[in-house]
């Protein structure tokens, strides 16, 4: 079963340039391009208020370890590490894009395959 994804079509472009420039794993770049293939796309301003997109402020647990931690996602441009606003093409931004609050994915990190769970997600704007 393949969790449907929701994104506004200019996050859905940014992730298939993306996909083309090769900046990802294989496996997450498979990955990706099997969740854009099922995806749903909408407008920017119909994005429910609950699914991960950028201005948004996300909350999420690694579910091995328990660990959890906060972030902002931005467009890239904005990023800065010591605010926690990270880009939402960083690793763990294109992992939770599109996502909604308690969904729960997989996502290769520079450790290796990691599963996440989203707990808590804010729109800022």
């Amino acid at each position: 079963m393949t969790t449907s994804i929701v994104l506004s079509t200019g996050i859905f472009d940014l992730l298939k340039d993306h996909i083309r420039r090769r900046k990802l794993s294989k496996f997450n770049q498979v990955k990706l391009e099997l969740e854009l293939r099922n995806a749903r796309q909408i407008l920017n301003k119909d994005i429910p208020a609950d699914v991960v997109t950028v201005n948004t402020k996300v909350r999420v647990k690694e579910l091995e370890s328990g660990e959890e931690a906060t972030y902002v996602i931005v467009p890239p441009a904005k990023a800065r590490n010591k605010h926690n606003n990270i880009s939402i093409l960083s690793a763990i931004g294109v992992a939770m894009v599109g996502y909604s609050q308690g969904s729960e994915l997989s996502w290769e990190m520079p450790e290796g395959v990691k599963k996440f769970r989203i707990e808590e997600v804010t729109r800022l704007n």
